[in-house]
């Protein structure tokens, strides 16, 4: 039988026999019998355009996403492109990839716009729209072209970071397991979930470092993270409680950091609009301020680009002033030995 249905699923499969014993297996996405049939009757018919007429065969958007997911399970993004996917699927999960328009995309991102998410939300929504297109016209050759996708304007990244006092005001808020997670952050600049998953085998106080491996850095590249001292002893009164990790609560390892501990001590220190992430960009606003270089900031954080790291570029521009009459030094010299010389003369 070539329309059957298949465990729990409520739609109706087609089975379609494509020749040496094989045969093509598809939901029909419908629960109506009827348009079941229609499906079947337009996979015949693609499938005898394909064989006789030699048609490159349409590939669905589902058919896309798989493959797709089972290609980038590399990447550090992966759970939120499954996220952005599953959303998709209401929008694309029943049409063809040569179906997909610039004014579908359009639409779809004024409907996640609707929603109330932020444009940033609404932007990686759609690449990943883009990347699995693009994937299937350049990688599996299943599409001639790729619609235009449309971006949504991004405010500037951003740069929330506390002075020195906000800092201790806090700390003093903090349950002590997370005074130490959060001290360690503002001493190393590590991203929570490398601070929270932080390894006892990562460690080495005797030389002061620690490595952050590739599979657990965001660009994945290896971190190498010199410990100064006020790291080292958050590191040593962690010592013996726990066999494998570093930062534990009640003898667990730390899974998130920005609860409802954090978010209460937040107000208690009247600090408002601040993210548990938003201690790296203290880090770095810190050391930039104390005259670190932007080059060494960005080995340091474990930055992929520098340009990542310019938007902390603004916290040192008081020195640009020593460097501004550079510029008329030479100039004002050759001026001022001409007078020299016209008094004379």
């Amino acid at each position: 039988m070539s329309l059957y249905k298949r465990g729990d699923s409520p739609y109706w499969w087609v089975k379609v026999a494509v020749g040496g014993g094989k045969s093509l297996q598809r939901s029909s996405g419908t629960t109506d019998r009827k348009k079941a049939k229609e499906y079947e009757e337009a996979i015949k018919a693609d499938l005898w355009r394909q064989k006789k007429l030699g048609v490159k065969p349409r590939y669905s958007w589902k058919e896309a996403v798989t493959k797709y997911l089972s290609e980038v399970t590399h990447k550090a993004s992966l759970d939120d492109d499954r996220h952005h996917l599953r959303w998709l699927d209401r929008h694309l999960g029943n049409l063809k990839l040569d179906e997909i328009t610039r004014g579908l995309l359009n639409s779809i991102q004024q409907y996640r716009k609707s929603e109330g998410v932020s444009p940033a939300t609404v932007n990686r929504c759609l690449r990943v729209v883009s990347a699995v297109l693009r994937k299937a016209r350049d990688d599996w050759e299943w599409i001639n072209s790729v619609p235009k996708v449309p971006m949504l304007p991004e405010p500037l990244g951003r740069d929330r970071f506390l002075t020195f006092e906000q800092a201790q005001s806090l700390l003093g808020e903090l349950p002590s397991h997370l005074v130490a997670m959060a001290e360690f952050t503002l001493q190393t600049g590590m991203r929570m979930s490398n601070v929270t998953g932080l390894c006892w085998s990562q460690i080495d106080l005797e030389r002061r470092t620690l490595w952050v491996p590739p599979a657990e850095a965001k660009a994945r590249k290896g971190i190498f993270v010199p410990l100064n001292e006020k790291a080292v002893a958050v590191i040593r009164r962690q010592l013996f409680q726990h066999p494998t990790h570093v930062f534990t609560y009640k003898g667990e390892p730390v899974k998130q950091a920005n609860g409802r501990a954090w978010r209460q001590a937040l107000d208690r220190a009247g600090i408002e609009d601040f993210h548990w992430h938003d201690l790296r960009h203290t880090w770095a606003t810190w050391h930039v301020q104390n005259g670190t270089p932007l080059h060494v900031l960005q080995k340091l954080g474990g930055w992929a680009s520098i340009d990542l790291v310019l938007r902390y570029a603004h916290h040192t521009d008081e020195h640009l002033a020593g460097y501004a009459g550079n510029v008329t030094r030479g100039e004002l010299a050759v001026v001022g030995d001409a007078v020299t010389k016209s008094l004379r003369g």
